[in-house]
């Protein structure tokens, strides 16, 4: 029976004990938290948005980094069998819009219960506040790991199930990059996505706290990001294996100007906040968010009409109401907490009489409402991201076991590794499904 070390009790790190024990392994997670599953808990606003209902050749197109890495463990375990096992487990399920899976009782304590319970059922033994401080070889294979840098445990294999370093309160502060570069990995340079994003707009700030549904938003690279002489070490501020440090400076070299590329676009809903905007467009679009260039945000706030019949509805509110003044005629078109703002951006005067507003007034009200523009400054950074882009060298696993291709072993699965999706479910199915390949082929004897 082999032995397994499985480091970190998040959702990768339980699915892959889960697998690893199935195929009879003796299975030990170390969670240098006092509980399991923090990151699965705060998920999907506290509810666990578990998977997404896509079929698989559509759950490829949302992942952003290595789709094709991701082949051999999502068709050996798919959002299908995600659900299943929590069905067959105790743990009923339902789709919402989107396709996104959730726990019906909308409590992701339920999800993490439904784990812990299978796995003592197995006799997967979990042993909190028990961190990982090093992992040993002998002649290129794994053959004992050292806990809270004192006690050495000898293990057959290691699965690394650290996550990224978003969120650092739960746990994820960079360990498994530790692990995988003394291990002789590369990394691609870990930055925050799925993460808000702050912006210049003073007027912002007024708006905190208001949602909206049903917009369109289109992220641009700023025009006055021109083709210049760039210094390629002059980026922001990054954090690398749980430190912040900036990057040496490189020689100067030409940056191909993208200014008016637009780098993506989406519908649904978005929030205001006091330092700028999230929300579920907004979030997916910081996916597309690279440090050092500009951007702008330019909002629909109505989508399904085009300009003239946008024109056509004010030129008919306006004939309907003709007595009120400009403040008092906007309440069918915007929320009560954005008309003061739109009033102060249009120029018009509140109190002014609709039947005196001009037609180059009323054009500018139109496009104001189409597109509305915000600067993006930067974003929340790795304590606010929901995932973090990049990680272990996915050219150096090999995809079909999950196992390091310069140690035997040595396994990785989940946020450890350069992968990572929009949201709606993607990124947890990238755990289970990378987490159950990894556990299977570690128990091969």
């Amino acid at each position: 029976m082999k032995n397994i070390a499985v480091i970190g009790a998040g959702a990768a790190g339980m699915m892959a004990a889960v697998a690893a024990a199935e195929s009879g392994a003796q299975v030990t997670i170390y969670e240098k938290n006092e509980k399991a599953g923090k990151k699965i808990y705060i998920t999907g606003k506290g509810r666990c948005n578990v998977t997404n209902n896509a079929d698989t050749d559509m759950f490829f197109g949302n992942v952003c980094r290595n789709p094709k890495f991701l082949y051999s463990a999502v068709y050996a375990f798919d959002h299908d069998s995600v659900c299943d096992f929590f069905e067959k487990n105790g743990c009923h399920l339902k789709v919402e819009r989107g396709d996104r899976v959730f726990p019906v009782s909308d409590h992701s304590s339920d999800i993490i219960g439904t784990l812990v319970r299978y796995l003592q059922r197995l006799h997967v033994k979990i042993e909190y506040k028990s961190e990982v401080t090093a992992i040993e070889y002998k002649d290129d294979a794994v053959v004992s790991i050292t806990v809270n840098r004192k006690e050495k445990i000898p293990v057959d294999a290691v699965i690394v199930c650290t996550g990224g370093i978003s969120y650092e309160s739960t746990g994820s502060t960079g360990d498994g990059y530790r692990f995988a570069r003394k291990a002789g990995h590369s990394l691609s340079q870990p930055f925050p996505s799925l993460v808000p994003l702050e912006v210049k707009e003073s007027w912002v700030k007024e708006l905190q706290g208001l949602s909206l549904k049903n917009v369109s938003v289109k992220m641009v690279v700023c025009e006055d990001d021109k083709e210049d002489e760039v210094k390629a070490g002059a980026k922001a501020e990054v954090k690398t294996l749980g430190v912040v440090k900036k990057e040496e400076s490189a020689p100067k070299k030409k940056k191909k100007s993208k200014a008016g590329k637009s780098v993506y676009e989406g519908f649904g809903e978005m929030l205001f906040t006091h330092f700028g905007i999230s929300g579920p467009l907004i979030l997916t679009a910081s996916t597309c968010y690279e440090e050092g260039t500009k951007y702008k945000i330019h909002l629909n706030l109505k989508p399904a009409l085009t300009k003239e019949q946008l024109d056509k509805r004010l030129i008919r509110d306006f004939e309907e109401g003709n007595k009120k003044v400009f403040k008092n005629i906007l309440g069918g078109l915007f929320p009560a907490k954005l008309i003061p703002v739109m009033i102060n951006l249009s120029g018009i005067a509140p109190d002014k009489k609709v039947s005196e507003i001009s037609k180059a007034e009323r054009e500018k009200l139109v496009n104001l409402t189409q597109d509305l523009v915000m600067t993006v400054t930067g974003t929340r950074g790795f304590n606010e991201a929901i995932v973090t882009k990049g990680g272990v060298n996915v050219k150096e696993i090999d995809s079909s076991t999950m196992e390091s291709k310069f140690r035997k072993g040595l396994y990785f699965a989940g946020e450890v590794l350069d992968l990572d999706a929009v949201t709606g479910g993607f990124n947890l199915q990238i755990s289970w499904s990378t987490g159950h390949l990894a556990g299977l082929c570690a128990a091969e004897e």
